[in-house]
């Protein structure tokens, strides 16, 4: 069973190849636009939110609305812009997991995913990881969450919910990479960040 004490030491791993490990699960290829270039990136932090439960550990994921702009009805961790009065990413993800999620409380930092950026829509994100005690109880905000989902992180060790799409973007055939969790395909950046994670608590077991 997948624990607390397996999460930590995931996350908390010396020397793990985190860059190659996100590759693995991220859209392919992936490069900077053009008019891109000479823009500095914008600045997001997400918070990827663990609790134990009966079944080993979960994470928590939401659906965005279809109403917000870039990536809107992707599956995505809790997060979003960072703010210019935030002081560190970890202020940034947890201000916006309270104010998308209610879970404002109880929630411990034990660190960090490696940044990921994406092309689209110009960002780079930095994940902090943390963990809670117990199964938060959510109070979506409707505005920007369409939907909560517990996603048991077993799943991620099961290769039969992996699967590749394909995509074309500005004439350039796109390799899209994705876990199947229900209904919902998880792709791009919460993907690779999810293979990044994958990957920790394979080694992390080992």
């Amino acid at each position: 069973m997948i624990t607390l004490d397996t999460i930590q030491k995931a996350v908390q791993l010396s020397e793990f190849d985190a860059v190659n490990a996100q590759e693995n699960m991220a859209p392919n290829p992936r490069g900077m636009f053009p008019e891109n270039r000479d823009k500095p990136p914008k600045e997001a932090g997400v918070l990827a939110l663990v609790y134990p439960d009966d079944d080993g550990c979960h994470i928590i994921l939401t659906r965005r609305t279809e109403h917000l702009g870039n990536h809107s009805g992707q599956i995505s961790f809790p997060g979003g812009k960072r703010d210019p009065h935030d002081p560190d990413f970890i202020a940034t993800a947890l201000r916006e997991t309270c104010e998308e999620l209610g879970i404002c409380d109880d929630i411990t930092i034990i660190g960090h995913l490696n940044k990921f950026y994406i092309p689209p829509s110009h960002f780079t994100v930095y994940p902090t990881v943390a963990t809670m005690p117990y199964k938060p109880i959510c109070h979506p905000n409707h505005h920007e969450v369409a939907e909560v989902l517990y996603f048991p992180i077993r799943e991620l060790l099961n290769p039969q919910i992996k699967g590749v799409d394909e995509a074309e973007m500005r004439g350039v055939k796109i390799r899209l990479p994705y876990y199947q969790f229900g209904n919902h395909k998880i792709w791009g950046a919460t993907a690779a960040m999810l293979g990044e994670f994958e990957a920790r608590i394979r080694t992390a077991m080992k």
